[in-house]
């Protein structure tokens, strides 16, 4: 697949880090106009008291607002299980289509079961305005973006192209953070590296931005580096690694991980787009399976 890299767009990309999911969510405006997408939203969740405030998301809010910029799309590189999606809060207040990889119906499937959605949780993507399928375009302002499908850490992830910029999902971390987990339903090491291999092959020059940093070995957190840097100093795939050396690091690494922390509110509320589910009553209500995940 061929994917339309325009290296002369400079999108503006803002980023907001999260501190309490280690998340970052980017606003990135097209250079030739007032257009601008939102990546990777973040809505804030106290678990244990059950309750759901929108500081992250209020503050792109007020970024899109107080720049005058006009917000086009809203787009989910995965279904996170780490964070809640702020989507529908965001489109409520500025508009945008909010989009997401065709593979979504994949983990609608998986998780409808595991939490034994009934036959009222649409299982076709249509909580979604786009699922974008491999190599699909569409345009934020003047700027062609483009989706590449990158499985491995879900069925799912898609790294999106904007001008010189690539925001990666979870597909990839920082030089020094590596890359994620491949043991979630759906996910697969060997897939993963197939993926990496997809984004490292993009010009050297292209900015990366990350979905994530935890700040390993107590450096400053970071988001941006770029395709020359990850091929070259990639803890886990950088400097000629190979595929079966990848799947043998990842199996044995991913066995050690504890499950993340949201992982059950997370899917529940992001393979709705972000919406979060009710009980017959109408209630917003979460559920808990017991061994279930």
């Amino acid at each position: 697949m061929t994917y339309p890299v325009d290296m002369t767009t400079k999108p503006e990309v803002t980023g907001h880090f999260d501190e309490a999911t280690n998340t970052i969510s980017y606003i990135v405006k097209d250079p030739a106009s007032t257009a601008c997408a939102i990546v990777d939203s973040v809505l804030d969740i106290n678990y244990a008291a059950g309750r759901i405030t929108y500081s992250h998301a209020d503050t792109l809010i007020d970024e899109v607002r107080s720049r005058g910029l006009d917000l086009q799309w809203i787009i989910e590189t995965h279904v996170h299980a780490d964070h809640l999606s702020a989507a529908p809060y965001i489109q409520q207040k500025l508009g945008g289509k909010i989009g997401v990889g065709d593979q979504i119906i994949t983990v609608q499937e998986t998780f409808g079961k595991i939490f034994n959605e009934g036959t009222e949780f649409q299982r076709d993507g249509s909580q979604f305005d786009a699922l974008f399928k491999d190599g699909d375009t569409y345009r934020v302002g003047e700027m062609v973006c483009f989706a590449i499908h990158t499985p491995g850490h879900t069925p799912a992830c898609m790294v999106h192209g904007m001008g010189n910029a690539a925001f990666v999902g979870d597909t990839l971390f920082m030089p020094d953070g590596g890359s994620a987990r491949a043991d979630f339903p759906g996910g697969d090491a060997g897939t993963l590296y197939d993926s990496i291999q997809k984004v490292l092959s993009l010009p050297d020059e292209m900015r990366l931005f990350m979905c994530h940093d935890y700040g390993p070995n107590g450096r400053a957190i970071a988001w941006e580096t770029s395709v020359a840097e990850e091929k070259a100093n990639n803890i886990h795939v950088g400097g000629g690694k190979t595929r079966a050396e990848f799947i043998k690091f990842r199996t044995e690494r991913d066995a050690q991980l504890d499950v993340p922390k949201l992982i059950i509110p997370s899917l529940q509320v992001n393979m709705r787009a972000g919406e979060i589910p009710t009980d017959a009553t109408g209630r917003p209500m979460l559920k808990v399976p017991v061994n279930g995940l």
